[in-house]
């Protein structure tokens, strides 16, 4: 068992999971609770310091070198603050110091949560080998980071590859970000079930499930409008997708997220409307693939986001700084 240690938290509107990773990118514990998002600002930091002290507690914590954190966004990574759009309570709130009070004076690393996950597929996952990457979590929200010459490039404040909150319908409806017509606000699981649902659509069973997984069920069996929700997410996923490659130069779309597990049923409309608006020579033919990570890609990510501060840390031990 390797003792190379970092601890990784991943922060979204549904869960909150924590991990020891190791330099295999295996996670060797974990924890995890669901968020309070609608909570106060308190209650959502207790349940983050819930999961940070499960891995405090752990036998192995002595090893840990650093951690890192993936936040749903925007964050930023210089002052240690989030802002994430599906916890309304957490405005600027200072997320790195409240995650300190538990885990002591080792390095910090925050980035986004679609960074995160980029880091983690490029490191362990679908874009493995890869140099030029638009990773996406659709999900609650819709996030992405980007690698970049074969490397991830966060930004200056960690949210670098935001793609749910590019604008593809500017008569669209208002998002909780405060712009109209965001990719998140029509593509998210959330919004593909809210546009069914008004549609007319409902589950077949009175108890059914009524999300997008639901919705996704439906649209497998043939339903008109759960096939016409997510070809319209597709579409939006795709136009925020050509504007990104058109942007820089990507060569391959990797997605994640809960609502990635509908399969082809959003990735072949995905595909189709590419190729309808990723039209430029050197945008054509874009590969997407799925993610193989799964719900641990924003663990992985955020352990090898902040594995260069790891050695860092390190280094300044040994030297006695």
């Amino acid at each position: 068992m390797t003792m190379d240690l970092v601890a990784a938290v991943d922060i979204g509107g549904t869960k909150i999971a924590g991990a020891l990773v190791d330099g295999a990118g295996t996670l060797v514990h974990r924890v995890q609770r669901p968020t309070p998002a609608t909570e106060p600002a308190e209650r959502v930091l207790a349940a983050v310091t819930e999961v940070a002290s499960g891995l405090t507690a752990h036998p192995w914590w002595p090893h840990v070198t650093a951690v890192g954190i993936g936040s749903a966004g925007p964050v930023d990574a210089r002052g240690g603050t989030v802002s994430p759009v599906n916890i309304p309570a957490w405005r600027d709130f200072p997320l790195v110091a409240g995650v300190r009070e538990t885990t002591g004076p080792l390095p910090v690393t925050l980035v986004g949560d679609g960074a995160a996950i980029a880091a983690g597929e490029h490191w362990r996952g679908a874009a493995q080998g890869r140099a030029n990457v638009l990773c996406m979590v659709v999900s609650t929200g819709v996030g992405g980071g980007l690698i970049l010459d074969g490397r991830l490039r966060p930004g200056p404040t960690g949210n670098a590859g935001h793609i749910g909150h590019i604008s593809v319908d500017l008569n669209g409806d208002l998002c909780p970000c405060g712009g109209r017509g965001c990719v998140e606000r029509i593509a998210s699981g959330t919004n593909i079930a809210r546009y069914a649902r008004d549609a007319g659509w409902r589950p077949e069973a009175p108890d059914g499930d009524a999300t997008a997984a639901g919705v996704a069920a439906a649209a497998r069996d043939g339903h008109p409008v759960a096939l016409a929700a997510f070809q319209r997410a597709a579409r939006a996923l795709a136009a925020g997708v050509a504007a990104t490659a058109t942007l820089v130069e990507i060569e391959t779309v990797v997605v994640g997220g809960g609502v990635s597990q509908s399969g082809e049923v959003l990735l072949a409309p995905l595909r189709e409307a590419l190729a309808e608006f990723a039209t430029l020579p050197f945008v054509r033919g874009l590969e997407v693939v799925p993610a193989r990570l799964g719900t641990d890609a924003g663990l992985v990510g955020a352990a090898a986001a902040c594995r260069g501060h790891a050695e860092t840390f390190l280094a300044r031990g040994a030297a006695g700084t």
